[in-house]
Parts: C-alpha cells; structure tokens; sequence
C-alpha cells in the first residue's frame, strides 16, 4: 500500500487511498499483557491484515495526517495519521474532518437544529459555530488514528 499526497490544508495533509494487494502480517492471538508477560504468548498462530481492518469502504477511504494539538485530549496528536471515511453519516459526537471556509479542521460535532458546532478537545481551544453564513461541508469521519511513537 502506497500514499499519494493530494495536498496540505493547514491543519491536515490529505493522501488518497492507494492498495496495491494484501499485506498480511503476523498477529498475537492472545490478549496482550499491559503488566506481566504471559506464558501462553510463545507463539503467533494467524495473521491479519491492517488495510482491511481499517479501511471498510475502499473508494470514499483517505488519509489525513494531523498537524496541530486541539484534539489531544482525546489521543489524537500532531503528526498522526487519521483514517477518513467519508462515506460514514455525521452525527453527533463523531470526530470529524470538516471544510470551513476554505480550510480543513478536524472536531468532534455536535449537531444542533439551526447550526453545528465543532468542539475540540483540548481546553486550550474554543468550539467553533457553524451556520449558514460559513462555507462548510463535513467532508469525513475519522474511523481510525495511526500513531508513531518515537
């Protein structure tokens, strides 16, 4: 699987969804301790495939990579990389990636009858009111976060 860039929108850098054939890696079957290693976990028995974990609907699938610290509070940093569906309906209390007045920003929505408010999540951020004087589309929903740990 390959990225190509579409282009950098301020806050997000957009990549299309290219795949090139199954890419199936190894997978623990077992839980995964957090605390003490366990006995059990000498072995890895299947294999999964990332691309199809993440990705459901292949055509409406991009990629984002977050630039910014307004949604840290709930795990999404600088740097990341989101998975975007934008066939996924918008409701309220999904995290989203939106097209206002001519740039993206990625919010958790909150819909109302006469407007729609984008809230971040980090207190150091306002929520931004979206009515009918805006230019504004909700272009995705993100599905997943991919993170590097340096």
């Amino acid at each position: 699987m390959a990225d190509f860039k579409i282009k950098r929108f301020g806050v997000l850098e957009i990549y299309s969804l290219i795949r090139s054939g199954e890419l199936i890696r190894p997978l623990i079957s077992d839980n995964l301790s957090a605390g003490f290693p366990s006995p059990a976990m000498d072995f890895i028995d299947s294999g999964i495939d990332l691309h199809r974990l993440v990705v459901k609907h292949p055509s409406t699938t991009y990629y984002g990579r977050v630039n910014g610290h307004s949604m840290i509070n709930i795990g999404i940093h600088h740097g990341d990389l989101l998975v975007i569906d934008k066939s996924i309906k918008p409701k309220t209390d999904r995290i989203a990636v939106c097209y206002l007045d001519g740039e993206f920003v990625v919010k958790l929505l909150q819909i109302e009858k006469d407007y729609c408010l984008l809230v971040p999540a980090n207190e150091k951020y306002k929520s931004i009111k979206v009515t009918s004087e805006n230019d504004f589309i909700i272009w995705g929903i993100v599905t997943h976060v991919l993170k590097t740990f340096k």
